[in-house]
């Protein structure tokens, strides 16, 4: 690898850590530089702006997750082991969070709502992303059999992820993981009721 892309995937590290623990917004390119030890003009010529890597440091802590748990819920056979493992995954994201901060996708959301359309636009398309993902396992166990072929599948990723995202923020409020573990134990419940 060069010693380019070495620099740039060192920059995105800490400025993700940066952005995902005090905000996008609330931090500088000062508090950039400080963390990686480069000066602004080293910074920049890496990136366009701090926009560009505000995106690319969503980016790349949803990829991630995300390829973390593509690669589980692949390993699976069944709609219901597919979406259990999901379940498994925000389980363990309760007891051994993969970022200090708290979920990149829902603080991205949060603080680019109405106030950075491209930042959310990056978000709205991991989340799509993953609402898809839910989807295409629905679907494909309606073809086997494994789910009610009336059953409404985006609802359902719909249902999921809100709950979840939900989920993980009342955990991070009140700093008490038995309230993501009630969201998941519920949602397991319907997956049950599947077929």
């Amino acid at each position: 690898m060069r010693n380019a892309q070495k620099t740039k995937e060192s920059i995105i590290k800490a400025a993700s850590i940066l952005f995902n623990t005090q905000g996008y917004k609330a931090t500088s390119l000062s508090d950039i530089t400080k963390a990686t030890a480069l000066t602004k003009g080293a910074i920049y010529r890496h990136f366009q702006d701090k926009s560009e890597l505000e995106k690319e440091a969503l980016t790349y802590m949803c990829n991630l997750l995300r390829f973390d748990l593509r690669d589980r819920i692949k390993a699976q056979k069944t709609t219901k082991t597919k979406l259990n493992t999901i379940m498994e995954y925000f389980k363990e994201y309760s007891v051994s969070p993969p970022f200090v901060g708290g979920c990149p996708l829902m603080n991205a959301a949060i603080e680019s709502d109405d106030t950075d359309p491209k930042l959310k636009a990056v978000a709205k398309d991991i989340m799509m992303s993953l609402h898809a993902t839910i989807v295409a396992i629905l679907e494909n166990g309606k073809k086997h059999k494994e789910v009610r072929a009336n059953y409404n599948s985006s609802e359902f990723a719909s249902l999921i992820i809100g709950a979840l995202e939900g989920g993980v923020m009342i955990m991070k409020i009140s700093d008490d993981s038995s309230h993501l573990r009630s969201v998941i134990k519920f949602i397991k419940r319907e997956i049950n009721l599947l077929t």
